[in-house]
């Protein structure tokens, strides 16, 4: 099992958002960045667990905790003409974006904000921290556990 970080912005799609979801389950969509895709369609497996982050907004930071129900697929928006995530370039023989579904695990008790995880050392070399605009990044099994235990979760 791999530990990820999903970074979304609250008013798009919060924790909450994915908790009161049918099934508690949803669509992980609309990632458009290369390197994001690539951990998508070349790394992510079912099984795996996410961090949820919330960004742009007023309270950043770690939030709760999804599980990856299904692997990677491609995303049928790109191919949709009348979409704003349609990509000519891509075709159903060689899909560039993917999609994973996501499911609710547990929404923390506090917020792990960003200022707390800059604050510690152990953490300063979280991809977090080095590729901040990155919307689907490794974690580390040592972060994993330390921000959990930081978390009491």
């Amino acid at each position: 099992m791999k530990y990820w970080l999903l970074k979304t912005e609250p008013d798009e799609c919060s924790i909450d958002d994915i908790k009161n979801s049918p099934e508690q389950t949803m669509v992980w969509d609309g990632v458009r960045n290369y390197q994001a895709r690539n951990n998508i369609r070349d790394h992510i497996q079912l099984g795996d667990l996410a961090f949820i982050y919330h960004s742009s907004c007023q309270a950043v930071g770690i939030v709760g905790v999804v599980e990856v129900v299904k692997a990677s697929y491609p995303d049928p928006e790109q191919f949709n003409t009348s979409s704003t995530l349609y990509d000519l370039k891509s075709s159903p023989e060689n899909p560039r974006w993917f999609n994973i579904d996501i499911k609710f695990k547990t929404k923390f008790n506090r917020i792990v904000s960003l200022k707390q995880i800059k604050s510690i050392d152990v953490l300063s070399d979280m991809a977090l921290i080095k590729q901040a605009r990155l919307s689907v990044q490794p974690v580390t099994a040592e972060h994993w556990q330390f921000i959990h235990s930081i978390n009491n979760v």
